[in-house]
């Protein structure tokens, strides 16, 4: 029996905000609330929190012969009665006035959601039904595993336990509208929507599964709407309404149905439904500007106390992304209206919809299985319940709207998803800030730990694309690829190639090799590190002291100038890490050279900034103070360090001055409640929540027009600075931070799968990785393949990524085991290290570790 704890339940009526999505790699989403309703519809490649697909929805019809019963429910609560009051800028808590109205007349009493992402369960209960009814919800997620975690597909199981003493009957339906065609943007009234007309809905049965094929051929094969959807349920007799128009056409069609006949539709088996008194829908194409909707419903029959399930799947190929959203750089005139194809990678595994749901129904419980396995790796493991929650939820960033694969299988991501917290510049449709923001993925370390493959796609983006044959990279990419890029040119979001992206690019290459050990690929790219560097040092540092001068380009959007700590401790972990790249491709010459500029910077920017208490900003003769921070409290002021820590790259800056500033940043920069807070931008924390102002005065001195950003709280920093917290051994501040950022997204006021800053699913988000490396003490380095860990206590154990393999580091008594679930990682030596930091115990392997292989074990010293 599993003794993986569930995760935590949150009632419908305190859930408003849980919007969990559901969809793979780059194929778009739909989100499941608590209340069980499936709203937030993102297939059409292009990201739309408002979008919606009216007439979708599952439901059961529950009916006894004696004593009498015939109860229809959708499989949603209804609505909580009364106003409540809304949060600032986000929108997961608005349901649809369609559905809210279904809901209101036909939906359960309550719901509850539980959730390790990707899986969520909803339980739903009513006094009226003598069912216990659960939905389970799932994308299929396995780490490492691309294609099976590209699948254009939502897999739901209702459950039914008949609860009561008289045998249950009934059906299990599913809706879901036509919409081929449609932009993803202009709202539906109904079947009215912009895109429409000419769809058709067939049945199509066959392996055990009866599914609705939803199509449109009046469109061209390059539209940008043209594709398939597919509905079906795991029962070859479903009876089926293929084509209508309102919720509660589809409701008659239930209610009126036989139940108790014989089963005659074996023998028509072109009709989709045999019943003569039920309604027969629509016929033909839909007309112009007008969709259908479709409808399977299975049957099914319960003694007291008997369970069954019905399968139900959302499958769908949108296959032509366009580059529909305005590109950063000047103006393009010489483009005219061309429409630049970029196409989805997920469309090339399969022929269509069709193909993905028979796949996708041959393969359902390996999926399922191997989905668990992650879910049940993190939930079983000795991170606490709420850590559990939030980092399996990383994942969610990687696979909204956010991120999408080209035909080419170039990984791409915007900032975020446009939405309430961009609607005054930008609106609240498509991707935020395109693309390949390199200042912002410098947070980023959620993909590189899951998907390093995809990872690796942007570092060959960066040095293969977007690098300048000066040796700079600028901080977005043009796409198509082939488009001229972003070179001498003004960029935006700041104007000049932004300087953190560029120190971040190295941190990231020396990342990406020490999860592949593949010197050959660095040896590829190492030509491309150092015209980067030598770009940074002619540029910032021609005098070779160790310090960045001048103006400093940075993620807060604007100039940074003087010597300043968040620059600064990037510019010395990258150095390290140049170092050690040297190391690898046999050049002692080039890593001496920069071995010795970091030794002089880390003295210099130690000596220059340290004021006793924290790191400080230091302008020189000129610099003009406007948007600076001077005596200033930085949250990200030792981002450098956090880079160190998860790369073994040592102190870059006294440790002992390290952790006073850590905790110096915790007590001047945590807030407890935002009611007296006067926010003169936007709003990311208030009421009685906790949270990490970016910069902080406490010694005075804040500058008449400070660095941007500063009253605002940032979830990617406060990651960043929890893990370096705990790191550092700063366990109580490290989880003050923590419990402040979980708090506010926990769904009553924010959602647990939408961390937000300039958009919705915001990529700084997925720093929040990290904080599993730092709890764990993880390092793994595939180069010479030593795994180092933190010793777990007597019982428990860790989750581990290696690259290439996951698994678990689990102790008995003196025995520690390190076992592979997926992949093969070739570990050659494993170091259990105390709190402190020293080995306690270390163990050999002389083979790969995979999934059929014996445990590496490494045994403890007798005490």
């Amino acid at each position: 029996m599993s003794t993986t704890p569930a995760p935590r339940s949150i009632s419908h009526a305190d859930g408003r905000h849980v919007a969990m999505p559901l969809g793979g790699i780059g194929t778009g989403t739909v989100a499941i609330g608590a209340d069980g309703g499936l709203r937030q519809w993102q297939l059409h490649n292009v990201g739309n929190h408002r979008g919606d697909l009216p007439g979708s929805f599952l439901a059961i019809r529950a009916t006894q012969w004696e004593p009498p019963l015939d109860e229809i429910r959708v499989l949603q609560a209804r609505p909580v009665p009364g106003p409540h009051t809304p949060t600032p800028l986000v929108t997961d808590d608005v349901v649809p006035d369609w559905q809210a109205e279904l809901a209101t007349r036909h939906g359960f009493g309550t719901a509850a959601f539980r959730a390790t992402y990707p899986s969520a369960r909803v339980s739903f209960a009513d006094d009226a039904v003598p069912l216990e009814v659960t939905l389970d919800a799932l994308n299929p997620l396995v780490p490492m595993d691309e294609d099976a975690s590209s699948l254009p597909a939502v897999l739901l199981t209702v459950t039914l336990r008949n609860t009561g003493r008289h045998p249950v009957h009934g059906q299990v339906a599913a809706a879901l509208q036509n919409a081929v065609g449609h932009d993803g943007v202009s709202p539906i009234d109904g079947v009215e929507g912009a895109g429409y007309g000419g769809n058709t809905n067939r049945v199509d049965r066959g392996e055990g599964w009866t599914r609705v094929v939803m199509e449109n051929h009046a469109l061209s094969p390059e539209h940008a709407g043209a594709g398939q959807l597919v509905l079906a349920v795991d029962d070859a007799t479903a009876s089926v309404l293929p084509q209508w128009r309102r919720p509660e056409e589809f409701l008659a069609f239930l209610r009126r149905r036989d139940l108790s006949g014989p089963d005659r539709l074996g023998l028509t088996p072109s009709r989709p439904d045999h019943h003569p008194g039920a309604p027969a829908g629509g016929s033909g194409p839909s007309p112009a500007g007008t969709t259908w909707n479709g409808g399977v419903a299975a049957p099914f029959h319960l003694e007291p106390g008997e369970s069954t399930r019905v399968r139900v799947q959302i499958a769908w190929h949108f296959p032509n992304r366009y580059v529909d959203f305005t590109q950063f750089g000047p103006p393009r005139p010489e483009w005219g209206p061309t429409r630049f194809w970029l196409g989805n990678h997920y469309a090339l595994a399969h022929a269509d919809a069709v193909d993905v749901a028979r796949t996708v129904a041959s393969r359902w419980d390996e999926l399922v299985a191997r989905t668990s396995a992650w879910t049940q790796l993190l939930a079983g493991s000795s991170l606490p319940a709420d850590a559990v929650e939030h980092v399996a939820a990383q994942a969610a960033f990687l696979r909204s709207p956010t991120c999408f694969r080209a035909a080419d299988g170039r990984f791409f991501g915007f900032e975020g998803v446009n939405g309430a917290s961009t609607l005054g510049h930008a609106g609240d449709v498509g991707g935020s800030c395109p693309l390949n923001c390199t200042h912002v993925w410098t947070y980023a370390q959620a993909v590189a730990a899951l998907f390093p493959g995809l990872e690796r796609s942007m570092r060959e983006t960066e040095f293969d694309v977007m690098q300048a044959p000066e040796g700079y990279l600028p901080h977005r990419v043009i796409v198509p690829t082939y488009l001229p890029q972003l070179w001498g040119v003004g960029i935006g979001g700041p104007d000049e190639p932004a300087l953190d992206g560029m120190l971040a690019a190295v941190l990231k290459t020396y990342r990406e090799v020490r999860a592949s050990g593949d010197l050959d690929w660095l040896r590829r790219y190492w030509p491309h590190l150092r015209r980067l560097a030598e770009h940074v040092r002619g540029r910032w540092d021609p005098s070779s002291t160790g310090v960045l001068r001048g103006i400093q380009p940075s993620t807060h959007d604007i100039d940074l100038c003087g010597v300043n700590p968040f620059i600064g401790s990037l510019w010395l972990a990258a150095l390290r890490a140049l170092e050690e790249l040297a190391l690898l491709v046999d050049e002692p010459g080039f890593a001496k050279e920069h071995r010795e500029l970091f030794e002089r910077g880390s003295a210099a920017y130690d000596s220059l900034m340290w004021n006793g208490e924290y790191y400080q900003q230091v302008l020189e003769p000129g610099d003009d103070p406007t948007f600076q921070w001077e005596t200033g409290c930085l949250a990200d002021q030792l981002i450098g360090q956090w880079w160190a820590h998860q790369l073994d790259l040592g102190d870059v800056l006294p440790r002992e001055h390290v952790v006073t500033a850590l905790r110096s940043i915790v007590r001047y920069n945590l807030r407890h409640g935002f009611d007296d807070f006067v926010h003169p931008y936007r709003v990311f924390a208030d009421g009685d929540d906790t949270g990490v102002l970016m910069c902080t005065w406490p010694k005075g001195g804040r500058p008449a027009v400070p660095t941007r950003y500063c009253d605002e709280v940032w979830t990617g920093s406060e990651y960043q600075l929890a893990a370096a917290c705990l790191a550092e051994g700063l366990e109580d501040e490290g989880w003050a931070i923590l419990r402040g950022v979980w708090g506010r997204y926990d769904g009553r006021r924010r959602n647990p799968y939408n961390e937000i800053e300039c958009g919705d699913h915001y990529v700084r988000a997925m720093a929040g990785w990290s904080v599993v490396t730092a709890l764990t003490g993880a390092r793994w380095n595939a180069v010479d393949g030593t795994l180092r860990l933190r010793l777990p206590e007597d019982g428990a154990s860790w989750p581990v990524t290696l690259g290439t393999a996951w698994g678990r580091a689990s102790r008995d008594g003196s025995v520690v085991r390190i076992e592979v679930l997926h992949g093969a990682a070739a570990v050659r030596r494993c170091d259990l290290t105390a709190p402190g930091g020293g080995v306690v115990a270390s163990a050999t392997a002389a083979s790969d570790l995979t999934a059929s292989s014996e445990p590496l074990v490494v045994r403890l010293p007798a005490a």
